[in-house]
C-alpha cells in the first residue's frame, strides 16, 4: 500500500471516500474529516494567526502574500519522517494550503527516491471529478474512483431534474468573506444553479470576486447566503455584525422575507471534495423547501 500525506483537507476528505484512509500517513493542520484523521501527524501549519475579526485576517494573509507564495509553512522534517510516496497538494488558491512550489522545492532536496506529487487544481465541478480520478490512479483504486464519480453524478442529477422544470428561480448573493466583501465563485455558481437558484456575482471557474455593499444594495437577492471561507456557523454568526450594522441592511428583500442563511462554509462550499454533493444537497433545501429535505438544517445550514 502507499504511503500518503495530504495536505488539504479536500483530498483527506477524498482518500477516505476510495476507502484508502489506512494509506494515509500524515495530514494538514486543517485536515479534520472525516473525525478519525485527527490522530494522523500534521505536516503544516499557518505562518500567521487565524484568530481574530475577518478584515484582521484579511489584512494578515495579504501583508504575508507580498513576501511569500503561501500563507502556510510545511513542516519539513515531519514529512520526511513519514517516508511518503504520494503527497496530495493543490495548486489552485495560494491561501488554501501549502503552495505546490514550495512541495516541490522540498522534495527536490531529499535525493534517492523521492515521492510522487498530484497537485489539485479545481476551478469547477468538472475538475473536481477529474482529480477523483486522479488520486485514484495515484492510490491504484482507478475503479472504486469511477464508481464514486458515478454516485456523485447520480445525486447531483436527481436534483438538477427536478430544479431545470422551475420557471422562478431565487437570485441568490453567496459572500464568501464579510470583511472586505468577497462573492463565491470557482463551482459555487454550478451549484447553486444545480440547486435551482440564480446566482448574482461570481462566475464560475473563476476566482472569487471582491464586491462593494452597495452593489449587494442594488441587485436586492431573494437570497443572501453566508459561507465565508474556513468559517463554521457558530464563527459567522458571531461575525453578523459586519453585515447587520450597515446602511440599508434592514431594507434589503432578504432581510425583509427571513432569507439570509448561514452555512457552514468550512466543512461544505470550500472544500471541493465529496462533500459539494452534499453541498448541492444543502442549497436545494434552502432555495425550495417545498421540494427537498435531507437534514442539512441545523449542521450544515441555519436562518439568521
Amino acid at each position: 500500500m502507499p504511503r500518503v500525506v495530504s495536505l488539504i483537507p479536500s483530498a483527506t476528505e477524498l482518500v477516505c471516500a476510495l476507502g484508502a484512509q489506512d494509506d494515509l500517513v500524515g495530514r494538514s493542520h486543517e485536515c479534520d474529516f472525516p473525525p478519525n484523521v485527527n490522530h494522523l501527524p500534521i505536516c503544516t501549519s499557518p505562518k500567521f494567526d487565524p484568530q481574530g475579526s475577518s478584515q484582521e485576517i484579511d489584512t494578515r494573509v495579504k501583508n504575508l502574500l507580498r513576501e511569500a507564495v503561501s500563507v502556510y509553512r510545511i513542516e519539513a522534517q515531519q514529512l520526511r519522517d513519514l517516508r511518503p510516496d504520494c503527497i496530495l497538494t493543490q495548486a489552485q488558491c495560494e491561501v488554501c494550503a501549502v503552495s505546490l512550489a514550495e512541495v516541490e522545492e522540498l522534495v527536490e532536496g531529499w535525493g534517492g527516491t523521492r515521492p510522487s506529487i498530484v497537485s489539485l487544481s479545481p476551478n469547477q465541478l468538472s475538475d473536481v471529478w477529474n482529480d477523483i480520478r486522479r488520486v485514484a490512479q495515484a492510490l491504484r483504486r482507478s475503479q472504486v474512483g469511477e464508481e464514486l464519480i458515478v454516485q456523485y453524478q447520480q445525486r447531483v442529477k436527481s436534483i438538477s431534474s427536478q430544479t431545470e422544470r422551475i420557471t422562478t428561480r431565487p437570485t441568490v448573493i453567496c459572500i464568501e468573506w464579510l470583511n472586505p466583501l468577497m462573492a463565491s465563485a470557482n463551482w459555487m455558481p454550478e451549484l447553486i444553479n444545480y440547486a435551482g437558484g440564480q446566482n448574482v456575482f461570481g462566475q464560475a471557474g473563476e476566482h472569487a470576486p471582491w464586491i462593494t455593499w452597495e452593489s449587494v444594495q442594488q441587485e436586492d437577492p431573494d437570497i443572501l447566503l453566508l459561507l465565508p471561507c474556513g468559517f463554521s456557523i457558530a464563527r459567522t454568526r458571531k461575525e453578523i455584525h459586519l453585515l447587520t450594522d450597515r446602511p440599508g441592511w434592514k431594507d434589503l428583500k432578504a432581510v425583509q422575507q427571513k432569507k439570509v442563511f448561514l452555512t457552514d462554509g468550512n466543512q461544505y462550499f470550500n472544500r471541493p471534495g465529496p462533500r459539494l454533493v452534499d453541498s448541492i444537497e444543502v442549497l436545494a433545501e434552502i432555495f425550495h423547501p417545498n421540494m427537498f429535505t435531507f437534514g442539512y438544517e441545523g449542521r450544515g445550514w441555519e436562518r439568521l
